[in-house]
């Protein structure tokens, strides 16, 4: 699941990045950005292929869950993911910062942004009960239509009307390629798909939160653990309350719960942070819609889910959207 760490308080036209050239300072990798270091640039070649790497992984991170979840609660696995998550960033803070690492005014927005991240999480784990797999997608990818205007009284974030068209024609295209009945009832439908709209609006908020919350000034180590460290207390919390702790140990499920922890919850959010403090937030939250799309590829091939012509047509509305989004962009890099 996508998170974002941009600085805050940083014009486009006071800051940009450049590499420090010290040996110390490059074992001390992300480093602080500051205003004479800073800018978020429009995306290259190398920034989408990078999206496009985390959208693989983010979208196979589902087809995982599901993959074990008559073994281990999804709800659970998610609380193991972040737990070890959390140790990890933990120790990474406390040797970067010492006892001192929570005194520099970070705590509140930091707080603030664990809880948004952790009901993202409960509740799309609430809506999977009462809706499909395909509806929970389609509303929870609301999220950069929240980011994005939350983020429009920033000059570099504000989108043209050719961007938001191709905004409009990537979300057309997520309907054509997930929304379905799925024979379910109505009123349960509209239950649990108000849940996933509400995890998507958790998630796009998060991200302003991000951008203008004191948290955004932070190391990135330090941004992440407090997301995994309160999630992994929420969602284990929630996880006791409604009697989903069962756990059926095998090669599979050690294998998923590795994957959970160090390869998304760990190598890919500090690769997305790496993107986030050098690319805009929109543009990339708009090419992280290409998520889904790879979670139902997956789905297909390891679950034997059908595709339907469809969702092919879809994925071409999706993808048409994201490159008109982006094209300019693409150009100038």
């Amino acid at each position: 699941m996508a998170i974002l760490s941009p600085a805050r308080g940083y014009s486009a036209s006071s800051v940009c990045y450049r590499p420090a050239m010290n040996t110390q300072a490059l074992h001390r990798w992300p480093v602080v950005a500051r205003p004479a270091d800073f800018l978020r640039r429009p995306l290259d070649v190398r920034a989408v292929s990078l999206v496009l790497v985390l959208c693989i992984v983010w979208g196979f991170q589902q087809v995982a869950l599901k993959a074990v979840a008559t073994q281990v609660a999804p709800l659970l696995q998610l609380a193991v993911r972040f737990g070890g998550a959390a140790v990890f960033f933990g120790v990474w803070v406390f040797a970067q910062e010492g006892r001192r690492a929570f005194a520099d005014g970070t705590l509140r927005s930091g707080v603030l942004l664990g809880l948004l991240f952790s009901f993202e999480y409960v509740l799309m784990g609430e809506a999977l009960a009462h809706t499909t797999a395909a509806h929970s997608t389609v509303f929870l990818y609301t999220a950069p239509i929240f980011s994005a205007l939350g983020l429009q009284f920033l000059p570099e974030e504000r989108l043209s009307g050719a961007q938001w068209a191709g905004i409009g024609i990537a979300f057309l295209g997520i309907a054509v390629a997930f929304l379905g009945l799925g024979g379910r009832p109505a009123i349960e439908l509209l239950t649990g798909d108000t849940l996933a709209l509400l995890a998507g609006v958790s998630w796009g908020f998060s991200n302003v939160v991000l951008r203008r919350g004191r948290i955004g000034t932070a190391r990135t180590a330090k941004i992440v653990l407090y997301q995994v460290a309160m999630a992994a207390v929420v969602l284990g919390a929630v996880a006791a309350r409604t009697h989903q702790m069962r756990i059926e140990l095998s090669a599979w499920t050690v294998a998923d719960l590795l994957f959970q922890t160090l390869v998304v919850a760990i190598s890919s959010y500090l690769l997305w942070f790496w993107l986030l403090r050098r690319y805009l937030t929109s543009r990339l939250m708009l090419l992280s819609l290409l998520t889904p799309l790879f979670g139902v590829l997956f789905g297909a091939v390891l679950l034997h889910e059908p595709i339907e012509l469809r969702f092919a047509f879809g994925a071409v509305l999706v993808l048409a959207g994201v490159l008109i989004v982006n094209f300019n962009n693409l150009q100038r890099g």
